[in-house]
């Protein structure tokens, strides 16, 4: 065997336990993630019947959603991608003494920056919420309630940024447990006030304020202890000209306008929302809920795993091995995201009546909130590859390439959701929001073709048609199935069979087209018992 075929077999082999290595730590992250989304479904439940989907919900939504909007720019979304491919080449390249260094630099920077920002929006929270809700502006009442509770959760942007910065350093040495289970932390807390606070408080809904600051703190303190057994704990440093300081704070701005894509898309839905009917954020948020449960399990756990790996091949200059890493993430992404798609739209009805119909939230809000769900789960496809494709230009070091796609997709949203939100209503704001995710999507892969050259378009087109023909025999077992499901304990009961039935129906599919992603997937349960990915350094 000559020594070129010899190297290229070794790449192979490098390559698929690279790829390997992804979906075992696909299978952490999602069973971590499930367990808390999980969680995340009773604890909506428990508020659904507590508040059920009217003004004083939407009150709490518009309130959460600006220091959650901030979270997922500056903390969990921007902060992980800025820093994840700069942590992970520090690894590389100058070992885990210089690593802690960096750790506590960065450490010090963001604690000064996330206090600003929190400070900030507390003092301004009546003024924001204005601008948040322009439709409520003849009801001082509803405004001065969204801008108390706003008032009361902007902390949690102080907290949830440290537990997000947590997130970084574990998932840079390849940890992905204990930062995929601690928003479970934040579910619970939230369930508990509820419970326990929700007849103690006036008016009750402030519970839910305390709920989220609580949960904000356990998403942090549940990582803390990982973290001094690998000897990098988040202490503040004030070395604040640490050279990759600087190199991730040019990377940070560009990352938050490049991942607002998708926040600016929903703050500017619930802008539109607060000029339609009562109760029509909170059918876009109880919607958003369920279709967020696939998204996260899969989605974004394959974003998150795929990221470390990317990073290092970056780091390790293996630009062709990245290309083949995208396109296996792609191709693993709509693998599962377009049969869940296809499942939460045939099935709507009956799993949002199953999750929330009952207390306050009524047989009229479960049907509006399908309607919701119909739009958001159309673009499922899109959220779940659009993140894989932004993470491969935050491995490169490129956080300013995603902002134009970002931009064009918000513009997309903006003339949709004007367009669609008055014929459709709620769902018209729903389904704008996916429409804009595949403009997103597309632009990204067009302008990583052009950046990587070719990634795998044969074997995504190979892909995409298997898939959408064993989703094609999912789509009939639900038409088939979704007349017979009725209410009450029976319909939950044939509600949950169908969808196992479906699954079932799919995987069988799946396997008479012969299609490899399925074979990876049953590879990673097949080794669910192995040490995770990665557990053996530091």
């Amino acid at each position: 065997m000559s020594a070129t075929v010899k190297g290229n077999v070794a790449v192979n082999e490098a390559q698929r336990a690279l790829q390997d290595r992804i979906v075992r730590a696909v299978g952490v992250i999602g069973a971590a993630t499930l367990a808390s989304r999980v969680l995340g479904f009773v604890r909506d439940m428990v508020m659904a019947r507590a508040f059920g989907a009217g003004p004083v919900t939407d009150a709490f939504f518009v309130a959460f959603r600006i220091p959650n909007l901030l979270r997922r720019l500056l903390a969990e979304g921007a902060l992980s991608t800025a820093i994840i491919p700069v942590f992970t080449e520090c690894l590389e390249r100058a070992g885990r003494a210089e690593f802690g260094r960096l750790v506590r630099a960065v450490t010090g920077v963001a604690m000064v920056v996330l206090c600003v920002v929190s400070g900030l929006g507390t003092l301004l929270a009546p003024w924001i919420v204005r601008v948040m809700a322009p439709g409520w502006a003849d009801d001082p009442e509803l405004i001065g309630l969204a801008g108390r509770l706003t008032t009361w959760m902007f902390p949690y942007l102080l907290l949830v940024g440290l537990a997000a910065l947590a997130m970084g350093v574990l998932n840079a040495q390849h940890r992905f447990f204990t930062a995929a289970v601690a928003p479970a932390v934040h579910n619970v807390a939230m369930i508990l006030s509820v419970l326990f606070l929700a007849g103690r408080m006036s008016p009750p809904v402030f519970s839910l304020a305390v709920g989220v600051l609580v949960g904000g703190a356990g998403q942090l303190l549940v990582q803390l202890p990982e973290l001094a057994r690998l000897g990098v704990p988040l202490r503040p440093s004030a070395e604040w000209s640490h050279p990759a300081v600087g190199l991730i704070a040019g990377r940070l701005w560009p990352a938050v306008f490049g991942l607002a894509a998708v926040q600016v898309t929903v703050l500017v839905n619930t802008l539109l929302a607060s000029l339609l009917t009562e109760g029509t954020v909170s059918y876009l948020y109880y919607a958003d809920r369920v279709m967020e449960l696939p998204l996260g399990v899969f989605g974004v756990a394959l974003a998150t795993a795929a990221l470390p790996s990317m990073s290092g091949q970056v780091a390790r200059g293996e630009h062709r091995a990245l290309s083949d890493t995208l396109g296996f993430s792609l191709r693993l992404s709509v693998f599962v995201a377009l049969p869940a798609a296809v499942g939460l739209i045939a099935l709507g009805h009956p799993i949002v009546r199953l999750l929330f119909e009952r207390g306050e939230f009524t047989p009229a809000d479960a049907v509006a909130t399908t309607q919701a769900l119909a739009g958001y789960a159309v673009g499922l496809p899109a959220f779940s590859a659009t993140r894989i494709a932004a993470q491969t230009f935050y491995a490169l070091g490129d956080t300013r390439t995603p902002v134009w796609a970002g931009l064009a997709s918000v513009a997309a949203n903006v003339v949709l959701a004007i367009s669609l939100m008055w014929p459709l209503q709620h769902a018209g704001l729903a389904l704008a929001s996916s429409l804009s995710a595949y403009v997103n999507l597309l632009l990204l892969c067009w302008l990583l073709r052009r950046r990587l050259g070719p990634i795998g378009g044969l074997q995504i087109a190979g892909s995409l048609l298997r898939t959408g023909g064993a989703a094609a025999a999912l789509l009939l077992w639900c038409v088939w199935a979704a007349p017979r499901l009725g209410t009450g304990w029976a319909g939950a009961a044939w509600t949950l069979g169908a969808l196992a039935g479906g699954m079932l129906v799919y995987v069988i599919a799946a396997a008479a087209l012969r299609a490899p992603e399925l074979g990876a997937l049953v590879g990673m349960l097949r080794r669910r018992g192995q040490s995770l990915p990665g557990a053996g350094s530091g």
